[in-house]
């Protein structure tokens, strides 16, 4: 995806409207780095603390370089500590008392055990918002299961209906359990932070599952198994709500989306297709019963794409008013001019490879847009910076960085 688009340079001095907001970050890997990510982009100051050995982020390397650590920790400041260690331990809770926020996504008790339990954050930080990340969470009989999205994505219901009725079910093929938990993580970050700034609260603690976020997404289902009694097949590309839905294949081998959501746009659709008869059909004249005849309205509106390159259909398609897009991957992507001049993504500045693209900071703010303010930092790059600002003296800060260091 290399472009001449302009490279963005990142500014330290620049301010969001989270300036101000001190996150201290003890999580690992994806929910709480997309958590504190957003955070980040917005002007809060992450302080990352990292193990000896590193956020396990880091060994995710495509060609040799960490690119997701690039992305996801962006905006962010790194701190070495190996918290076994009594002396780094008090600082660590020097700095907790200067925080305003603290993620966490240790198994349910480890907490607990280092002698940082809830409690006594909040003696240490009345005002400290506690954010506790896990795979089940804090309670119940899965809470001692290790957190990771691949069982919750399992678990959850999501990769049962994911896929074909004939195959195996479909697990994401990236972190999606996780990035879903991070993005409602920042979003009960910034409403507890909204509660204690209208007095409504001090501290309190947010109890963040992995699981419960990419339940939620799955929309009704509950509802429609109790009303129904049934558990819904899997329908590859299809949908067991609205018909026409699917992906359909294209004469030159492309592929288009195509979802007739809408009665309206379904009868234009049997217009454009030259089946105007199906509009009165009974097996097709209302969305149940195409549903339920989901597989003859895809041959019907599959044959006619099949017929004709994509770029004519989406032309034909688009003209007439049917709702209908092209299936990109990320080749598609790099040259396309939505995503260019949305500027979905935009080319950072890099160390290592001069620039790089990266998707843009979301959702769009008017007034106070996010800002770019640092690369994701190499590890322990602001040790003496963030231990000095906390009043630690040259000594100190050394026996923290040599006490790091020992730990493998």
């Amino acid at each position: 995806m290399k472009t001449e688009k302009p490279v963005i340079r990142f500014d330290p001095s620049a301010k969001g409207p989270l300036s101000g907001v001190r996150v201290v970050d003890l999580s690992r890997l994806v929910a709480g780095n997309m958590l504190t990510l957003q955070l980040a982009d917005f002007g809060a100051d992450v302080i990352k603390i990292e193990p000896p050995s590193g956020d396990s982020l880091r060994d995710w390397k495509d060609n040799g370089q960490s690119l997701h650590w690039k992305t996801y920790a962006r905006n962010k400041r790194s701190l070495v500590m190996n918290l076994r260690d009594a002396a780094t331990l008090d600082a660590l809770k020097t700095l907790i008392r200067t925080a305003d926020v603290l993620v966490e996504n240790f198994r349910p008790g480890t907490l607990e055990k280092m002698g940082l339990a809830p409690e006594t954050l909040l003696e240490l930080n009345p005002e400290l918002i506690v954010v506790r990340i896990s795979g089940f969470g804090q309670t119940g009989p899965y809470a001692h299961l290790p957190g990771f999205g691949t069982l919750v994505e399992a678990m959850s219901g999501f990769a049962a209906r994911t896929g074909f009725p004939d195959r195996e079910p479909v697990l994401p093929p990236l972190a999606l359990a996780d990035m879903i938990s991070g993005m409602f993580g920042a979003q009960a970050t910034t409403m507890a932070l909204l509660a204690r700034e209208k007095g409504m609260a001090h501290g309190q603690v947010i109890d963040l599952s992995l699981l419960e976020p990419i339940f939620a997404v799955l929309g009704p289902e509950a509802s429609i198994h109790r009303v129904t009694g049934k558990v819904k097949e899997r329908v590859g590309s299809g949908s067991n709500t609205v018909s026409p839905r699917n992906i359909y294949r294209c004469r030159d081998g492309k592929f288009v989306a195509l979802s007739g959501s809408m009665q309206a746009v379904t009868m234009r659709i049997f217009d454009i297709i030259g089946h105007p008869e199906m509009k009165t059909d009974p097996r097709f004249a209302t969305n149940g019963e195409r549903v339920r005849n989901r597989f003859l309205v895809d041959a019907a509106v599959g044959a006619w794409f099949a017929a004709r390159d994509r770029d004519e259909a989406l032309a034909i398609m688009r003209e007439a008013g049917a709702t209908v897009g092209p299936v990109f991957d990320i080749a598609d992507i790099a040259v396309d001019r939505h995503f260019e001049e949305r500027e979905i993504f935009v080319e950072v500045e890099d160390a290592d490879n001069g620039s790089l693209p990266m998707h843009n900071i979301v959702p769009r703010l008017s007034a106070t847009p996010g800002v770019w303010r640092r690369p994701a930092p190499s590890l322990g790059e602001h040790n003496g910076e963030i231990l000095s600002e906390i009043g630690l003296d040259a000594d100190a800060i050394a026996a923290i960085a040599a006490a790091s260091k020992a730990t493998p």
